[in-house]
């Protein structure tokens, strides 16, 4: 059976901060379901107690020496965690840091955590087909596999994949931390780990690894510009021939409107009607009206990041044009104080037009993608996105920008394309934004119409298996590189 080892920094359901963890949450048992050996090593953080105790050996990175026990826990389908117990490095206030910076030893935490994975690999009899490491908490993973397991008996020669999920977080840091890392300073050259007189995690995984993925199509081409490359734009097109974009994929037991613990009715594309009464409920929750007119408005759900690459600031722009549409809007979520504000001082404003809840409630969330009617995400750029999939899914029109994920997995809306899921925008403009929001709340008036957009929508495969399935191809690519038998569709 083939075997693949999955590395990264949080997973659902031990610890979560973003759409990474829902990501290392359901890939490996995916995997399992297609016939692999996944095995996904992660922390094991201060407030996790789950897992039985599988093994306890010493890990040494750069004269950091601690006596460390691995967890397993079952993921589901045959493949398992591996929670990685170092209290010193992991139990801690925060996941990554305090008050928006890292804490100082990070390139130590994570370099620990990808040690550990690695022997634990090397002891349990044999090697893994490949590593699959993710993001730059990872990204010493394919780095390690070619300089210090180089002639190991059982890890040396195993290929990498190397997923990057979020260009703008490069794990960059000072270079005194090369030997605090068992790495010398010929990584300071520039095909190397060095980036403008420090060093980055996350070029380390690019450069070293087989194959490099992430998270749709479009964004496998965008961080290739100076748009939206972060500065690794150049490096990125050095490797552009060993560069797949696979859609991250949704947990369609979870999100299945169909069996929503969280619904007061459950519906599928063949019975909507259970919407209304999530419709109803949104606004009830909000304190919003629930009479007649009321609800034969369109509501506009937004769950998101109050920040810039969310499209906050477009939706800034026109915030005093919105109470005057035809729309009732609810939001969901926390960001930037600014904008924070703004939700606040509207929904102040205009109480029976706009709904706001700074923080997330996940049966909140899940109520909003069945009740809305349509969804926003503006994003600035959005490598992924899972919010737009989980639309889909529940019934709800999208709006979007053409970015990333959202570009791969929305179809714009054009009369007579029985393909449109949702609206689509290009340019990143206040005006695009509006013109398009307008013309999406014209549609709605056209009930069947916007009844075809619907079950368009639900009709798209966004599960994990269809994007597992391309990570086995990948990875038979990386393996057939590491074989020498070169690269396979």
């Amino acid at each position: 059976m083939p075997s693949v080892l999955i590395i990264g920094s949080e997973a659902v359901p031990f610890a979560k901060t973003g759409g990474l963890a829902d990501v290392l949450g359901a890939l490996p048992s995916a995997l399992a379901r297609l016939g692999w050996d996944a095995t996904l090593v992660m922390p094991r953080y201060r407030d996790v107690d789950a897992g039985a105790l599988a093994a306890r050996f010493p890990v040494s990175v750069g004269g950091y020496t601690r006596d460390v026990g691995f967890y397993e826990a079952p993921l589901g389908d045959g493949a398992r965690a591996i929670l990685v117990d170092c209290p010193d490095l992991y139990h801690r206030e925060a996941i990554y840091g305090v008050a928006g910076a890292d804490y100082p030893d990070s390139p130590r935490r994570f370099a620990v955590l990808v040690r550990a994975a690695l022997e634990w690999a090397a002891r349990g009899g044999g090697a893994p087909s490949v590593v699959h490491a993710h993001d730059w908490q990872a990204g010493l993973a394919p780095v390690y596999l070619k300089k210090l397991y180089a002639s190991h008996p059982t890890l040396a020669g195993v290929p990498t994949v190397f997923t990057i999920h979020n260009l703008a977080y490069q794990g960059l840091f000072e270079t005194d931390w090369l030997p605090r890392l068992d790495l010398g300073w010929d990584e300071l050259g520039i095909d190397r780990l060095e980036f403008w007189n420090r060093i980055s995690l996350l070029k380390g995984g690019i450069v070293d690894s087989s194959v490099i993925t992430t998270v749709s199509r479009t964004y496998a081409k965008e961080i290739q510009t100076p748009e939206f490359g972060f500065g690794f734009d150049g490096i990125l097109r050095q490797r552009s021939a060993d560069i797949a974009g696979i859609l991250n994929g949704i947990d369609t037991r979870t999100w299945n409107p169909a069996a929503d613990a969280y619904l007061p009715v459950p519906f599928d594309v063949q019975h909507l009607e259970g919407k209304a009464a999530a419709k109803r409920a949104v606004l009830a929750q909000y304190g919003l009206p629930t009479d007649a007119a009321t609800l034969a408005r369109p509501l506009v759900g937004m769950i998101s990041r109050m920040v810039v690459q969310k499209g906050l600031d477009l939706i800034e722009a026109v915030s005093d044009q919105l109470p005057a549409l035809d729309a009732t809007f609810v939001i969901l979520g926390t960001g930037n104080a600014r904008y924070q504000d703004m939700w606040v001082g509207l929904a102040a404003q205009h109480p029976d037009r706009i709904g706001v809840n700074v923080g997330f409630d996940e049966g909140l969330a899940h109520l909003i993608e069945a009740g809305a009617d349509m969804f926003l995400m503006p994003s600035k750029f959005e490598p992924c996105g899972l919010n737009q999939m989980y639309s889909l899914r529940y019934g709800t029109v999208p709006l979007v920008r053409a970015v990333g994920g959202l570009a791969d997995t929305v179809r714009d809306y054009s009369p007579g394309d029985a393909a449109s899921t949702g609206f689509v925008f290009t340019d990143y403009t206040a005006d695009a934004f509006r013109a398009t929001l307008r013309r999406a709340l014209d549609v709605f008036r056209v009930p069947d119409r916007w009844r075809a957009l619907q079950v368009e929508g639900m009709r798209q495969d966004n599960s994990w298996d269809h994007s597992a399935r391309e990570y086995v191809t990948i990875y038979g690519r990386a393996i057939d590189r590491a074989s020498g038998l070169g690269a396979r569709g």
